[in-house]
Parts: C-alpha cells; structure tokens; sequence
C-alpha cells in the first residue's frame, strides 16, 4: 500500500490512572478509525503519563508518586495492553504507543508497536539517564524497534533518543519509511530558554526526517499546569512546570510539515496522508567511530539500546 493516512495524538494523559488512560487510548483508537488513519502514534509514556514529578525537589513527593507510579504501570502480558491490542485488531489501526512496563517491582520505559493483527512488539530502553533512573530500571541491549507492516516499515524512538547520531544511523540502516518520534512534552523546559525546549526537539524530528529520507509522525503529550504547577523550594517565586508541552507534528522526507499543527494545549489528532512510493531511501553511513561511542547526557535524555519482546494476544 503505497499511501497510508498517518494520525499523531496531541492530548493530555490521565495522570495515574491507568484504567482511565487504557479508556482514553481505546477512544483515540477508535476516533483514529473514524479519521480514516492506519496509523496512530501516542507519546512517550503515555500510559500512565510522563514522571514529571522526578523535578520535584520534596523527597516527599518522589515516595508518594513512585509507589503510585509502579501500582498504574503496565504489564507485558497484563490485561490493559490486550484491550489496546484488541481495540488496534477491531479497528484496523496500527498503534505505536509509550508505556511505563512494570515487571515485578521493577518499571522500564517502553515502546509499543501493535500491528492491526493485534500483535504485540515492545522494546525497552536499556540505559534511562540521570533523573530517570530515579524511577526506571535499565534493560539489556537488543536492535532498534522496526517492523515490516501492510503500511510499511515503522520504527519508533523515544524523545531525545533522536539527538544521538550513532542511534538514528542504526535506525536510518533499518531504511524505515514511517517514523514515530514519541516525545513526552516539553513542560519541565517551558519558557527556560531554547537549549532543551521545543525547539531543539522539533529541529530533531525534522533533521531525522531528512537524514532517514522518510517520514515522521511526532506525537506530544499536553501538559497543562493544573495539577503540575509547584514552586521550587529554594526560590519559592520560580515555577518548575509550566503548561502546554509542545505540540505534535508530521513532517514529510524533506523535513516540511504535512499537516498545520493543533493549537498548543488542543487535545485531538492531527492527521496527514503520506505517498511511501515517493520516498527515496538511501543507504545512511554510519556515524563516525568517535561520535558512535559518545553517550549524550541531557536533564531527560535517553542513552539506548532495546531489546524487542513479542506478546501474543490470548485467544486470538
């Protein structure tokens, strides 16, 4: 199939709920399938939302949340991820889609692939940074997440996985021709200059558009300041987490936007029709020695390796 309707999701995660959030993805889903998409991507950590809260300087709070964090993960073969599997077989619709997987009392930040088929593909990041490991554990290596589909070859990375220049060679080799650039938000950097903030991200996904001559489908979570908004102890007049987050983008081979973006804090879909018989895929050489070796540390960066994990669904 040579075009494919391709649909980001823009919205607001349920925060700690995560049959609330499994509800909310069925619904997206489903909306995706009213929208004519076969191809819906989620953002990072969707499900139960993004641990904004790791910025948080109460060691009160980072108890509080871990433990509730770990109680809303997602298990692999548990019953949340099955009813999205369910929901992409009934729909039609590939879900590419970020989860929090807790295994035992261990939580991974993790990537989901669902073909229309129900089947199940995860891939964890083997080395969370900094911060994260305040909450994530690591996971052995493994290859890129990349699947052959009836639309195509779909790979996904998460957020700043895409300002590693050995990674994105590794995944530009796999010649993909749809690309999810899940980003959690751009909350914690709102308004704190142009370093880390949306910007830069953004630049990212149009760079990897052009370097891998194929398309990218870059969901952003909403975050607004409800619920978030807290000050730092140490300078009570200076917000940590600010609104909005950033806003989803598609953007063809050549690095220009498909589709006119929702409005920043708009929940909804942004949908683009993508022709894969015009993209020109050429062999990518790889990063030089040096840079491949270098590991990129940033305030929520990602250094990774995944290791793909298959999940059948019962009864199917």
């Amino acid at each position: 199939m040579s075009r494919v309707r391709v649909a980001a999701v823009q919205a607001e995660p349920k925060w700690l709920n995560l049959s609330a959030g499994v509800e909310q993805t069925i619904e997206y889903v489903e909306s995706a399938e009213r929208g004519g998409a076969q191809v819906l991507a989620f953002p990072e950590t969707f499900l139960p939302g993004f641990p904004w809260w790791m910025w948080l300087n109460s060691v009160d709070w980072g108890e509080e949340f871990l433990a509730r964090y770990l109680a809303n993960a997602l298990t692999a073969d548990g019953p949340e991820l099955r009813a999205i599997a369910y929901a992409a077989r009934r729909t039609g619709v590939h879900v590419s889609i970020g989860i929090a997987e807790r295994a035992g009392h261990e939580v991974f930040m993790s990537q989901a692939l669902i073909d229309a088929d129900g089947t199940v593909t995860i891939a964890r990041k083997a080395e969370p940074t900094g911060l994260e490991r305040t909450v994530f554990n690591a996971a052995s290596g493994g290859e890129p997440l990349v699947r052959d589909t009836v639309h195509g070859r779909i790979g996904v990375l998460g957020g700043a996985d895409h300002l590693r220049a050995d990674l994105r060679a590794r995944m530009h080799e796999q010649r993909e021709q749809i690309h999810v650039a899940a980003w959690s938000g751009f909350t914690v950097y709102y308004g704190e200059g142009k370093e880390w903030g949306p910007d830069l991200n953004t630049a990212a996904s149009v760079r990897y558009a052009m370097d891998g001559s194929t398309y990218v489908v870059a969901p952003v979570a909403v975050v607004p300041v409800a619920g978030w908004e807290v000050v730092d102890a140490r300078m009570p007049e200076r917000r940590l987490l600010r609104g909005g987050g950033g806003v989803s983008r598609i953007f063809g081979p050549g690095g220009l936007e498909l589709a006119a973006p929702l409005a920043e804090g708009q929940e909804g879909l942004l949908y683009a029709d993508l022709d894969l018989g015009r993209g020109v895929r050429p062999v990518v050489a790889p990063a030089p020695r040096g840079e491949r070796s270098q590991s990129l540390r940033v305030p929520s960066g990602r250094v990774v390796r995944r290791e793909p994990v298959r999940v059948g669904l019962a009864g199917s």
